[in-house]
C-alpha cells in the first residue's frame, strides 16, 4: 500500500490528483469545524463534554461530530445519500426515471440534476429539525445549557439557511474530487467525517477500560482483514458470446465472466437500519419524552445490549439488504443485454431461463451476505456483553458501519490508483516501442 502510494506520487499528474484531494477533504473538515452563526459555541462544547452514547455518539458518528457542534457542514452528506437512494428507488416505480437511466451519460447528467435538487429539498426539513432540537435543548437531554445565542426566528432562518447552503458545498466539494481527483468524491466525505471520530473514541475507551480498548485494537486488526476478504469475494458466471459478421468485420467469440458480490448491497441497509432505529428516538425526543410510548423506547429500543433490540437490528438488515439487491439488480435486464449480443451462460438457454438462473444465484448470495451484514453490525453489542462492559459499546470504533465505509472506501480508491498507474504506464512502454525503430534507423 505505502509503496502504491509512493509510486502514485512521484507521477505529477496523479500527485496534482492526491494533493487536490487532500485540499478538498481539509476545506470539508474546516467546514464541519466553524460554527453556524447564532450558536453558543462554550455551551455546546460543555454539553458535548457531559453526554455520551445512544442517539448523540450515532450522530457524531455520521456527521464526523459536526451535527452536534452546530456547524456550517453539520447535515453532513447524509441528504445527498438519501436523496441518492430515493432516486434509485423511484427509478424502479417511474418509467420516465428508468428510460433516463439507460440513455447513457445524457440520462445520467439528467437524474445527478434531479438528486441535487432532491437533496436540497430534503436539507431544508432535516435542517429544520435540528435547529428545533437545538432550541428546545432536545439535543443534550442531561444538558440544560440554551445551545443558540437568540432564540428569535430570524436566528433559526439563518441557521436553517447556512445549514442547507452548507449541504449544497458539500456536493459540490464531492463533484470536485470525483472529476478533479482520487475516488468517488462523496464516498471519500463520507471516509473524512467517519475516520474524525476515531481518536475521541479511542480515548472515550481508554478512560472507561484500558483493557477493553487493547482487545477492541487486537480484535479491530483481525476484523479489517475478514472485512477484506469477504468485500473482495464474489461469484464469476461464465458468459460466452458467440461470433457475429457485420459488413467485413467479426465481432464476439470471446469468454468473460458476469461477477456477483458476496455483498451485494455494500452499506446502505446498515444505513437504513440505523437510522431507522433511531427515527423513534428522535421523535419521542421532539414529542417530549415522556409517557408509556417513549418509556417502551427507552426500555427496549435505546440499550443496544437488549434481546428486542439486537432482533429488530438483525432482522432489519437481512430485510433491507434483499430489498436493496432486489432494486439495483434486475436479472430480467442484465438477460436481456446478454441476449442482445449473443451472449450466454453455458448449459443455460439465453432468455427468460438466463433469468431466472441468476436470479437463484443471486439469492443463494444475498442470504450469506445478509447475515455477514448482521453479524457485522452486532460484533460490537455482543463483544462487550461478553466483556461484561456493555457501557463502551456505543464508543466501538470498529462497528458495521464504520468498517464497511473504511473497507469499502479504502478498496475502492486503491484500485482506482492502481488502475490509473497500470494505464500510464503501458502508455509509457508504447511510447519506448515507438523510439527504438528510429534510433535503428
Amino acid at each position: 500500500m505505502l509503496t502504491l502510494l509512493v509510486r502514485a506520487f512521484r507521477m505529477p499528474d496523479l500527485r496534482k490528483k492526491m494533493i487536490f484531494t487532500l485540499a478538498m477533504i481539509a476545506l470539508f473538515r474546516f467546514g464541519q469545524i466553524l460554527p453556524a452563526p447564532g450558536v453558543n459555541v462554550a455551551a455546546v462544547q460543555e454539553c458535548l463534554s457531559r453526554t455520551h452514547g445512544g442517539l448523540v455518539d450515532m450522530l457524531q458518528l455520521f456527521s464526523g461530530g459536526a451535527m452536534l457542534k452546530l456547524s456550517v457542514f453539520a447535515l453532513g452528506i447524509m441528504p445527498y445519500i438519501t436523496a441518492g437512494i430515493v432516486i434509485q428507488l423511484l427509478a424502479v416505480t417511474i418509467p420516465r426515471l428508468e428510460a433516463l437511466r439507460k440513455e447513457g451519460r445524457q440520462g445520467q447528467a439528467k437524474i445527478t440534476q434531479y438528486t441535487r435538487y432532491l437533496t436540497v429539498a430534503l436539507a431544508v426539513p432535516h435542517a429544520a429539525t435540528i435547529v428545533s432540537l437545538a432550541r428546545a435543548g432536545q439535543i443534550f437531554p442531561t444538558c440544560d445549557r440554551q445551545l443558540l445565542r437568540d432564540q428569535s426566528l430570524m436566528t433559526t432562518v439563518v441557521i436553517v439557511l447556512t445549514l442547507v447552503a452548507g449541504t449544497s458545498v458539500i456536493m459540490w466539494l464531492g463533484e470536485l474530487i470525483t472529476d478533479r481527483g482520487i475516488g468517488n468524491g462523496m464516498s471519500i466525505l463520507i471516509f473524512a467525517q467517519v475516520v474524525a471520530v476515531f481518536p475521541s473514541y479511542l480515548s472515550n475507551i481508554f478512560v472507561v477500560s484500558p483493557f477493553a480498548l487493547a482487545t477492541m485494537l487486537v480484535t479491530g486488526v483481525f476484523l479489517v482483514a475478514a472485512v477484506v476478504f469477504i468485500e473482495q469475494a464474489q461469484r464469476r458466471i461464465p458468459v460466452q458470446y458467440a461470433k457475429r459478421t457485420v459488413g467485413r468485420k467479426v465481432y464476439g467469440g470471446t469468454s468473460t465472466y458476469l461477477p456477483l458480490k458476496v455483498n451485494q448491497a455494500g452499506i446502505v441497509p446498515v444505513i437504513f437500519t440505523s437510522s431507522l432505529l433511531l427515527l423513534p428516538q428522535l421523535v419521542t425526543q421532539l414529542a417530549g419524552g415522556t409517557g408509556p410510548v417513549a418509556d417502551w423506547i427507552a426500555r427496549y429500543l435505546v440499550s443496544g445490549d437488549h434481546p428486542v433490540y439486537i432482533t429488530a437490528y438483525l432482522l432489519l438488515i437481512v430485510a433491507f439488504t434483499y430489498f436493496y439487491v432486489a432494486i439495483t439488480f434486475n436479472p430480467d435486464e442484465v438477460a436481456d443485454n446478454m441476449k442482445q449480443f449473443s451472449g450466454f451462460v453455458p448449459g443455460i438457454r439465453p432468455g427468460r431461463p438466463t433469468a431466472a438462473y441468476l436470479g437463484f444465484v443471486l439469492s443463494r448470495l444475498t442470504a450469506p451476505g445478509a447475515l455477514y451484514l448482521g453479524a457485522l453490525s452486532l460484533l460490537p453489542i455482543i463483544a462487550f456483553m461478553l466483556l461484561h462492559d456493555p457501557g463502551t459499546q456505543q464508543n466501538f470504533p470498529f462497528g458495521g458501519t464504520t468498517i464497511l465505509i473504511m473497507v469499502g472506501v479504502g478498496l475502492d480508491t486503491v484500485k482506482q490508483i492502481e488502475a490509473q498507474l497500470e494505464q500510464r504506464t503501458y502508455t509509457g512502454f508504447l511510447k519506448k516501442l515507438k523510439k527504438e525503430p528510429s534510433a535503428r534507423t
